[in-house]
């Protein structure tokens, strides 16, 4: 919690106390002209009352804020914590009691002992109440600033989890397409060439350009169709993905990796590379929303559990720390067909404030 709230917080709580305690007095001695003199009198600190009600107060607040809750309470060592309470429960109340008898003094008092010891104990309960309040508010700016971290650190920890989902790349796709590559060297050089220009790029994507927490979406969408070519070479099935880009991404911002991990693990799972279309891509853009359509088709002895884990979970908490409550995700699976659909509603940054 930022110091300025705190001290609002504290500031808060006193200027309250001091307005309830003089609204009291006023009260008590709203009967008489006199009376009420006397009580503006109190309220002016031209009286003992009131620094009688608050520096009991002030004393035991603080020792249980500032002493008694870090040292002993958050250790559980309970028995000095409550020996601590009583002990500074009973200063403040005979502090402001002693201060009446200092020499030069403005204010006197002529009360017997026993009269005194009730008022010692009076204070005293005064000062316990306060203390109480003391630990509570404490206890919740305590409370508050543990959550904060705890937030922080899973934050920080799904960041992390999330970068490496985003600069991982499928080892088996990189080396399958080398290999691929150099094959294609003999029977196609010039082919070959293109094929590792856009590997080339593949990469570069990867290792500079995934880095920023946004991009272009005109990056993300070069980015998808280098690497459809590349798991096009896997196969002569010239039907073997289907992907189609509908709209205009000029001017569009997007997070880097977010339709290609799904994509990814399309390819990972998606084995009939016979089939007509085993993997159908849509992507529709439009003023509205950002529609990105994923499916695959996978073998019958394939347990659907093998699309879902960790990646996935990621996944979704990377839409919900990038677009809270901007997005619709609905994942489908039947008929040996795994589909993801994903609405974007969210408006994205603009382009020149992206740090192109």
């Amino acid at each position: 919690m930022k110091q300025s709230i705190k001290i609002l917080l504290h500031a808060g709580y006193w200027i309250l106390y001091f307005l309830l305690i003089s609204s009291f007095l006023i009260i008590l001695g709203a009967n008489s002209k006199q009376a009420v003199s006397a009580t503006f009198k109190i309220i002016a600190f031209e009286s003992p009352l009131l620094l009688m009600t608050i520096l009991p107060g002030v004393i035991c607040f603080y020792s249980c804020y500032a002493v008694l809750f870090p040292r002993w309470l958050t250790q559980q060592k309970l028995l000095p914590f409550f020996i601590g309470i009583l002990v500074a429960a009973l200063i403040s109340g005979i502090i402001p009691v002693l201060l009446l008898f200092l020499p030069g003094f403005p204010w006197k008092v002529n009360e017997k002992i026993d009269k005194l010891l009730i008022i010692w104990g009076m204070l005293s309960l005064l000062g316990i109440i306060h203390g109480i309040i003391g630990l509570v508010l404490r206890g919740f700016i305590t409370w508050y600033d543990e959550i904060k971290i705890k937030a922080d650190l899973e934050k920080k920890n799904m960041q992390t989890e999330l970068a490496l989902i985003k600069s991982q790349l499928n080892p088996h796709f990189l080396f399958n397409t080398i290999n691929n590559i150099d094959i294609l060297i003999e029977k196609d050089a010039p082919r070959a060439s293109i094929y590792l220009n856009k590997l080339s790029g593949l990469l570069r994507f990867l290792l500079y350009e995934s880095q920023p927490e946004w991009i272009p979406l005109e990056k993300e969408l070069s980015y998808i169709k280098q690497y459809l070519d590349l798991q096009q070479i896997r196969t002569s099935n010239p039907d073997f993905i289907q992907y189609k880009v509908t709209g205009d991404p000029v001017n569009r911002m997007i997070a880097p990796m977010l339709f290609v991990s799904y994509i990814e693990n399309a390819f990972k799972h998606g084995e009939q590379l016979k089939a007509t279309s085993p993997i159908v891509i849509n992507i529709d853009i439009n003023p509205q929303q950002i529609h990105f359509f994923c499916s695959n088709k996978y073998k019958k002895n394939k347990s659907p559990d093998d699309h879902s884990g960790l990646g996935n979970d990621l996944l979704r908490k990377r839409l919900d720390l990038l677009y809270p409550g901007g997005y619709e995700l609905h994942i489908t699976d039947q008929d040996q067909t795994y589909s993801i659909d994903l609405h974007i509603f969210a408006h994205e940054p603009e382009m020149h404030s992206s740090g192109r």
